[in-house]
């Protein structure tokens, strides 16, 4: 089993935040980094009942099924994982792991107990 230190950073200047995230595998695709990230944050948002705040929002679809305002209801974890797979592919975010940043969804990582991966949100230039 590896754990791994995720990192969050957004080119919007909030502070960056650091959580674990634990594998089974020692060698993983970006796409099941991803999805597995997804999986555990929207547990945790579950679990708790508070605010969303995950790779990706839930869509107007979920909100408006859960008859709740953003943030708050039932999320399928599923659908939040392709939504952030699409935005990866779009550059909505990049992922690096130690100094490589990671292009392709099938690309192979491996882990460690010394491993971090970068998450960085891409935040649009206003004008631009």
């Amino acid at each position: 089993m590896a754990a791994v230190t995720i990192v969050d950073e957004s080119t919007g200047g909030a502070a960056p935040s650091t959580w674990t995230l634990e594998f089974l595998a020692e060698r993983v695709t970006v796409r099941e980094l991803i999805r597995r990230r997804v999986y555990q944050e929207v547990g945790e948002y579950h679990a708790s009942g508070g605010e969303f705040r995950g790779l990706v929002r839930p869509t107007a679809r979920e909100r408006a099924l859960n008859g709740s305002p953003a943030g708050q209801g039932r999320v399928d974890w599923e659908e939040q994982a392709d939504l952030a797979e699409k935005a990866f592919t779009r550059n909505g975010f990049v992922v690096l792991v130690g100094d490589r940043q990671l292009v392709d969804l099938d690309e192979e990582v491996d882990l460690t107990v010394h491993t971090e991966v970068t998450f960085l949100r891409l935040v649009a230039l206003v004008g631009g």
